[in-house]
């Protein structure tokens, strides 16, 4: 054999060894459909995957199902936004190390009409009584979603709620939502960044806003490996401290949707 076939031999054996060490690693990913449908995801995922040779793949669904997803062990990590709902999920050691990532706020947006007369209010409670009063139409989410969790916070502190044909329970993602009340001329809660994108297709109009009880805290948390040894934690966990670390936050900082920012870093340091 030839020096230069000895190299080349050599070269392909150190090569073929190195070969899993260069394998890309998946990471499954649940989130609420907020970050997916405003693009977020989409402009931060590439920077994190180039750099850890990582591939995410992101299930996109309600808060409530991607921590049931979360749960049964068929993701590594979710990044959601319904607090209450993300404590009983790691109190009952389904869930690890969850960090604040970001916030926003939810709105509550509707037709330029405004047939319940709310344009302009702070005051969330007292507009989504006026709703019910002027028997306007309200489209929920109706998917355990953190948005619909809020919504039906709302209702249950105002007393009541659009009945019958007013109130329509759509069991859809924030973007379809958006489009069907354009459609019925309705009123629905919505994130504020899925609703700025989807703005100038569906010609809703901001009813309410700037009511401290409409702040909207995302969370990530990595699946517990005790419970799951087949999730990828290490994968989890990079991704973990990626997305809170001074790169992730400023590029979370840095999105925007229509010129605007529409997401807030949060993370200030572990707890």
């Amino acid at each position: 054999m030839t020096l230069l076939k000895k190299h080349l031999a050599l070269l392909g054996f150190l090569l073929a060894a190195a070969a899993p060490a260069f394998a890309q690693q998946v990471i499954r990913l649940s989130t609420t459909t907020s970050t997916e449908n405003s693009g977020l995801l989409q402009y931060l995922l590439p920077k994190f995957e180039a750099k850890t040779n990582s591939k995410v793949n992101v299930i996109s669904v309600g808060t409530g199902k991607a921590l049931e997803l979360a749960k049964n062990g068929d993701v590594d990590v979710t990044l959601v936004h319904a607090r209450a709902s993300e404590d009983k999920f790691v109190a009952e050691g389904h869930g690890v190390n969850r960090r604040d990532v970001m916030y926003n706020d939810f709105i509550i947006v509707g037709p330029e009409n405004d047939p319940a007369g709310i344009k302009g209010s702070k005051d969330v409670l007292g507009a989504m009584k006026k709703i019910v009063d002027s028997k306007s139409k309200f489209i929920s989410r109706g998917d355990n979603s953190g948005t619909d969790q809020m919504e039906k916070g709302y209702w249950k502190q105002v007393g009541s709620q659009p009945q019958g044909p007013a109130y329509v329970s759509a069991g859809l993602g924030m973007g379809e939502v958006l489009n069907m009340a354009a459609e019925l001329r309705a009123y629905t809660l919505t994130d504020r960044a899925t609703y700025i994108a989807y703005r100038a297709k569906t010609g809703l109009q901001i009813a309410v806003e700037g009511d401290p009880k409409m702040f909207n805290p995302y969370g990530i948390i990595a699946v517990n490996p005790q419970k799951h040894k087949e999730a990828n934690y290490k994968g989890a966990m990079q991704l973990v401290e990626w997305i809170t670390s001074p790169e992730g936050q400023s590029l979370i900082g840095s999105f925007k949707v229509e010129g605007q920012q529409v997401f807030f870093p949060s993370y200030k340091g572990e707890k």
